[in-house]
């Protein structure tokens, strides 16, 4: 791995990490390379008021290790609960994001989040003794701070991003665009348009800690003039002021100290954007392209990543646990006279007497049916499902002493359905059980499943004869 030389680190021990802590670096660095989970280099504290519910509150980054994310701990609670911060908890996205948890509530966690994950900390148990973190001046900036307080080290564990392999996008009623597409790094690319296309704003930046710190961190939460009486009668923003916010009226921008840039809002949405994308649970890898974001749809979109990446993991073959009796390729081989390339059963994981088996056949791009169905779109044709039934359905026929070297042969298939399509890195479980089976005679229902979904079906008749 290379780093550019005028990267600066800190060397702090720490039970979870010994490596080195990244504090400034160059522009060039490509934070993806950094192939570690990482988390803070010591527990740091801050203390504050919060922006809806006013509450004094202390908040504490902990270090946590590898594959614990972030979590929210509620110390002022009995038995002090722990919140997992993910996208599954959101309950309420009104002015800003809540998790629930069993009694537990975290108000606004969407600031100290982005602040974790935009400075590339993977890990870490945020403590609080009230139910929303400090506002502070509406900004990440402090929490960065904090963060750069506390130091960060690398873990021993690989850090693993989320990367988009196709566009996932949400679309809200109210005219809210967002959308992930492929791409190398994190970038993010946001248009904010307020009420009567007011302070329409553009930024598109790559996202990297010193990015994050330098260009989103410092820009400040706002609100229109118009939506504050609605805000109070809420009961929201009891601790909101001049201080923690930006008001815009009219024309003119209410705040104590000037804009820190020219197009402050576009940046705090962006703030936002990462904190609220942060519940997915692990890095992103892709570009965001949002248009009206608001913590509704950015939360939306978060769901639509966690969903996609969960239906990812159930299509990766499953391990085989049955304790069943099990046929390899070559007993497979030994029970049926097919081969290369029509031989579509590569092993039985279970055989339940003498009238149900299930089989496995792995599906990968250099079967040589793909090259002509479809070329640019592959699929597996239908027949050759049935196929595999039909193999599979023999080897429990030819298990029977009295039928050792005889050969099968269709007479029919029935009720036949293709469900699904059948794709290259499918694993096709084919799922058989004899109806009736006499001494020539064989009748069987069976099924073919991918990911527990079925996605062939048939009744199949066949006879056996000696060779």
């Amino acid at each position: 791995m290379n780093w550019h030389q005028n990267m600066q680190y800190l060397e702090p021990t720490h039970k979870y990490g010994r490596k080195k802590s990244f504090i400034q670096g160059s522009k060039l660095l490509n934070f993806f390379l950094m192939q570690k989970q990482r988390t803070l280099a010591q527990s740091v504290s801050f203390t504050g008021s919060a922006l809806h519910t006013g509450n004094h509150v202390t908040l504490t980054l902990h270090p946590a290790p590898a594959g614990h994310g972030y979590k929210f701990k509620r110390s002022d609670l009995p038995d002090e609960p722990i919140i997992d911060a993910k996208v599954e908890h959101v309950k309420t996205v009104e002015r800003s994001t809540t998790l629930v948890e069993g009694n537990a509530k975290i108000h606004t966690v969407e600031h100290i989040l982005s602040a974790l994950a935009g400075m590339g900390v993977d890990n870490a148990l945020i403590e609080m003794n009230a139910n929303e973190p400090p506002i502070i001046d509406g900004s990440a900036k402090a929490y960065v701070e904090l963060i750069q307080q506390a130091g960060i080290v690398e873990l021993e564990a690989p850090r693993f991003c989320l990367e988009a392999s196709e566009p996932l996008h949400y679309e809200s009623e109210g005219g809210s665009l967002m959308t992930l597409f492929p791409g190398p790094g994190f970038r993010v690319s946001c248009t904010q348009v307020g009420p009567d296309g007011r302070y329409t704003q553009y930024l598109s930046l790559e996202i990297t800690p010193e990015v994050y710190a330098r260009e989103i961190a410092p820009a400040r939460t706002f609100v229109f003039y118009e939506e504050v009486k609605d805000l109070m009668e809420k009961g929201l923003i009891k601790g909101g002021s001049l201080e923690n916010a930006l008001v815009v009226r009219g024309d003119s921008v209410l705040s104590k100290e000037p804009l820190r840039f020219p197009d402050e809002f576009v940046r705090h949405k962006i703030l936002d954007m990462i904190g609220d994308l942060a519940l997915v649970g692990r890095p992103l890898q892709g570009h965001v392209v949002a248009v009206r974001p608001g913590h509704g749809p950015n939360t939306e979109l978060a769901r639509v990543i966690a969903k996609r990446h969960a239906e990812l993991l159930a299509m990766a073959p499953r391990p085989i646990t049955s304790s069943a009796m099990v046929m390899d390729i070559n007993e497979v081989m030994r029970a049926l006279p097919h081969r290369y390339p029509f031989l579509m059963v590569d092993r039985i994981i279970e055989i339940d007497g003498e009238t149900k088996a299930v089989g496995v056949k792995s599906v990968t791009i250099n079967e040589p049916f793909f090259q002509g169905h479809f070329p640019g779109h592959p699929v597996m044709p239908g027949v050759l499902q049935v196929e595999a039934m039909a193999q599979v359905a023999s080897i429990i026929m030819m298990r029977k002493s009295e039928n050792l070297g005889k050969i099968g042969y269709f007479m029919s298939a029935d009720e036949v359905k293709f469900r699904k399509p059948v794709m290259p890195g499918d694993t096709l479980f084919i799922h058989v059980e004899m109806m009736r089976a006499r001494k020539n005679l064989g009748k069987a229902t069976c099924h073919c499943k991918v990911n527990g979904e079925v996605v062939s079906e048939a009744v199949l008749m066949f006879g056996l004869i000696a060779k």
